[in-house]
């Protein structure tokens, strides 16, 4: 078998496996293998999108790069760790957060993949879909009409449901090509915008000092540091497929390398942002910013092309990393369907809501928004799901995290009825405070919003907050020692209290299986 296989058989055969436990002989994919499709799905139009930002506040070029930097390094760090939990348990996160929110809480991770996902596969369907017309308007054309918006996004959609109903295989082989193609052409653009770049554009602020420059420069960094964390709630989706012996580091590392690596789009979009800046001010007019047509406005003749391939392989490579997760997710928060019914009804779902948002209600915008607010509120999960890992040195029971979706009862993460309330009260909290502190100037700003002079400290908040909030309920109030492996837990104590059998639905007692070491 191939190495880089998620299961036997070819990249056409549906993949039938929900949340269950990935078996020890199909977890045959590598480190590389989540390395290409977490960069794949980020290296993407979309990206670039979220690139030009900096810019748009009126940042200069090197203080835009700075702020990326900063963002995209400070988001990778705390990706990383999520990875691991694929490979220790052979399920996808959600499922694996049952250990710490109990295992109804973890519907709480479900519901964040679910919302994150569906968010970001209609920026990236819209923006590609956009810049695909946009270009073969300039290159052949092509009338720029409802229509023809509409035939793109139901391609686009189209085509990312086929490639995620087939699963993980036929993902993985999508994003391998995708990955090397959309990386080639973001070098092409190199040459494409040499001639109009300039790295001394100055922007809007002459010192850091000038009013407004740090609440602009963090707010910058933020929204790049969305982009990876965006991926948390859905990254064991991949990396379940990797075996649990596998190295932890490596996998850690190709997790960071793939956001790292996603300076290059981001790059491109701080570039030609710039470049837009300069030559095509009124496409990033604060009040209705157009990056799209600003950089088919900049854009020579002969990259049109590739900017139509590079909108057609970048939607497809974050619709398939966004939409596998949700189905995959929805499948297990509704155990009677499988994964390929879960996907195809989410999917629909998802198409019809981007069309209804695209062409009835105009939500570009305010999924922008809302994406936003997801991320504010994931990071806090994000931080919860790591200290648990922490405290539990990396010791987890896989067949009491699957009670719920046997529809059974007990286990070592029944906690009360199914709910562990240190772990959601330490999540809801962070999550509602950390909104309260967001400030999205028009478009939404919390009660708190103004107190750090107009700048977005949302997510500061939260992830501070969860962690001293999680730690100190796990010390005033120690969970069983039954969830701790074998050398007890680190940083926190345990408690005496019992920890129930698990039960099926007719309350028999169901026999253990040992978990592994």
């Amino acid at each position: 078998m191939s190495t880089d296989s998620a299961h036997s058989g070819g990249i056409t055969e549906v993949e039938t496996a929900g949340v269950e436990r990935i078996p020890d002989a199909d977890r045959t994919a590598r480190p590389l293998d989540l390395f290409r499709l977490a960069f794949g799905g980020a290296n993407t139009f979309a990206t670039c999108v979220l690139g030009a930002f900096p810019i748009l506040f009126g940042l200069s070029f090197w203080q835009g790069l700075a702020a990326t930097v900063l963002g995209l390094v400070a988001g990778a760090l705390l990706l990383a760790p999520l990875s691991l939990f694929g490979p220790a348990n052979g399920t996808n996160n959600a499922i694996s957060s049952s250990a710490h929110l109990g295992v109804h809480g973890r519907v709480v991770g479900s519901f964040l993949s679910l919302l994150t996902a569906v968010a970001f596969f209609s920026i990236s369907v819209w923006s590609s879909g956009d810049a695909l017309i946009g270009a073969a308007h300039r290159l052949v054309g092509l009338p720029e009409s409802d229509f023809s918006y509409a035939a793109a996004y139901a391609v686009f959609a189209a085509l990312v449901l086929t490639v995620c109903v087939y699963g993980f295989k036929f993902m993985l082989f999508v994003n391998k090509i995708a990955v090397v193609a959309a990386s080639a052409l973001f070098v092409l653009g190199v040459f494409a915008f040499a001639g109009d770049f300039d790295a001394g554009y100055t922007g809007a602020f002459a010192s850091t000092s000038t009013p407004m420059f740090w609440p602009s420069f963090i707010g910058s960094a933020l929204i790049v540091l969305s982009n990876p964390v965006s991926f948390g709630a859905f990254l064991g989706d991949w990396s379940r497929y990797i075996p649990a012996a596998t190295p932890r580091r490596r996998v850690m590392g190709a997790a960071f390398l793939s956001q790292v690596a996603t300076l290059l789009p981001f790059l491109f979009g701080l570039t030609t942002a710039s470049v837009i800046a300069t030559k095509a001010e009124k496409y990033l007019d604060p009040a209705a910013p157009n990056y799209v047509g600003g950089l088919l406005a900049i854009s020579p003749g002969w990259y049109f092309l590739p900017l139509c391939l590079l909108a057609l392989i970048g939607g497809m490579a974050t619709g398939t990393t966004a939409l596998y997760g949700t189905g995959l997710d929805f499948s297990s928060v509704f155990p009677r369907f499988s994964r390929v019914q879960a996907t195809f009804f989410i999917g629909s779902l998802s198409i019809a809501f981007i069309f209804i948002g695209r062409f009835a209600l105009n939500l570009a915008q305010s999924i922008s928004t809302f994406a936003t607010l997801i991320i504010t509120c994931t990071a806090p999960w994000m931080i919860v799901m790591m200290l648990g890992y922490v405290t539990r040195r990396g010791w987890y029971d896989a067949e009491a995290l699957q009670v719920f979706n046997r529809r059974q009862r007990g286990g070592r993460y029944w906690f009360a009825h199914g709910w562990n309330w240190r772990g959601l009260m330490a999540w809801l909290v962070s999550a509602v405070l950390a909104l309260m502190f967001t400030n999205l100037p028009g478009q939404f700003v919390g009660p708190l919003g103004d107190l750090a002079g107009g700048t977005d400290i949302s997510l500061p908040v939260g992830l501070v907050l969860a962690a001293v909030v999680y730690l100190g309920l796990l010390v005033a109030f120690p969970e069983p020692r039954g969830v701790y492996g074998p050398e007890g837990p680190r940083l926190v104590r345990a408690s005496a209290a019992d920890v129930l059998p698990i039960t099926d639905a007719d309350g028999r007692e169901v026999p253990a299986v040992a978990p592994a070491a």
